[in-house]
């Protein structure tokens, strides 16, 4: 199946915010910086449920996350801040402004072909 396309918008979550004070490096932690916000339709188009894993990529790198559907537009997609969003982003393309597309990044959502990784095996996102 293909993909939908979309603008990626980085955000801070309550629950990042609250896990960071734990611990960056906490499963509760690295699973919120991997958790998707997109439309349920949108959701649905992709013939995802609430919970599957999709792949997100950008001219500049991909990642898999976990989808939960939201109360969100169609065509934008929200990811926390943090090591995950960070993989899709360029911070030497900033338009001019030197900062990185944080709130307007284009992106291909699709379906992805395993499983997402698991939180204690996000060793690569500890660095």
């Amino acid at each position: 199946m293909s993909g939908i396309t979309g603008l990626l918008v980085t955000v801070r979550s309550g629950r990042q915010g609250m896990e960071m004070m734990k611990g960056k490096f906490s499963d509760a932690y690295l699973e919120e910086i991997a958790s998707l916000r997109i439309n349920a339709d949108d959701l649905a188009e992709l013939a995802l449920s609430e919970g599957d894993h999709a792949r997100i990529v950008s001219p500049f790198g991909e990642v898999v996350v976990t989808c939960h559907a939201g109360d969100v537009p169609r065509g934008l997609f929200f990811l926390p801040l943090g090591p995950v969003a960070n993989q899709l982003f360029s911070g030497a393309h900033t338009d001019g402004t030197g900062v990185p597309r944080w709130k307007r990044q284009p992106v291909t959502i699709e379906p992805a072909d395993g499983p997402g990784p698991e939180p204690s095996s996000r060793a690569s996102q500890r660095g």
